[in-house]
């Protein structure tokens, strides 16, 4: 019989609170929101196809941002990163794996977990962690 977690992440061994603990919804939307508009806004001003372009930009942002860093530039000002389960940075393929579910319409992120992670975490084996 399973136990019940009493919060996020704890059947992963995460803290409840503060930095290493599962990263809420809102802080995740808020990087999410940050990643987008620069792409969009780039995408709008130069490119004859926004769209496509903007969704392009944004999942090389994503994905190379993520393998190299551990985190995009709307994580880091939401004080959130991407981590393996066993806390590494996500390799190269984790990120890209990760990005190509984010940018499917944005389903994969909003069916989560008890702990937590999206469609896209389960499928690449991370988990948004808060760092502050």
């Amino acid at each position: 019989m399973t136990a019940i977690q009493e919060w996020r992440g704890q059947r992963l061994g995460l803290p409840r609170d503060g930095a290493g603990a599962v990263a809420g919804f809102g802080r995740r939307a808020v990087a999410i929101f940050i990643d987008w508009m620069p792409c969009w806004a780039v995408a709008f001003w130069l490119t004859e196809n926004p769209a496509w372009s903007a969704i392009a930009l944004f999942a090389l942002v994503r994905a190379v941002s993520t393998a190299a860093f551990g985190r995009s530039p709307g994580q880091a000002v939401a004080g959130v990163r991407v981590a393996m389960l066993d806390g590494r940075r996500p390799s190269f393929t984790a990120a890209v794996v990760r990005t190509v579910l984010i940018c499917l319409a944005l389903i994969p992120p909003a069916i989560y977990n008890a702990d937590g992670r999206g469609l896209h975490d389960r499928a690449a084996g991370t988990v948004v962690l808060r760092v502050r």
